[in-house]
């Protein structure tokens, strides 16, 4: 079972999740409800296609652009089609965490190899 916390509180639990690039896409239906809110932020990935970001929300605590999702994938990434948000994966655990704030990383021209995708947004 992979779960998916935010200030100690669960807000996604799957036994089936696409593990891709060290992060978990999980099911739509295993998402708490209004554990996430719309973001305005895009990113690029040459073969992923057009990342949808999510600000994730738990008992008062948000963590901005903390989630994202691929609604139209590329043919070569078609295995995450139809699952919701991603959320940053623990290295060897069965549970992540997300952070308060996400990793500028995550939105920098030039990621890490954790995420091979470039920002649209500067």
């Amino acid at each position: 079972m992979i779960t998916a916390a935010f200030h100690g509180q669960v807000i996604a639990r799957s036994e089936q999740t696409v593990y891709l690039e060290g992060n978990h896409y999980f099911p739509r239906e295993s998402l708490v409800p209004d554990a996430l809110e719309d973001s305005w932020v895009r990113t690029l990935c040459f073969w992923k296609g057009v990342a949808f970001y999510r600000h994730v929300r738990a008992g008062g605590h948000r963590s901005p652009n903390a989630a994202w999702s691929y609604p139209r994938p590329t043919p070569l990434a078609r295995m995450i089609k139809g699952t919701s948000p991603s959320l940053p994966a623990g290295a060897s655990s069965s549970a992540t965490t997300i952070p308060d704030r996400a990793p500028a990383h995550r939105l920098a021209s030039s990621p890490p190899k954790v995420l091979s995708c470039q920002s649209i947004q500067r």
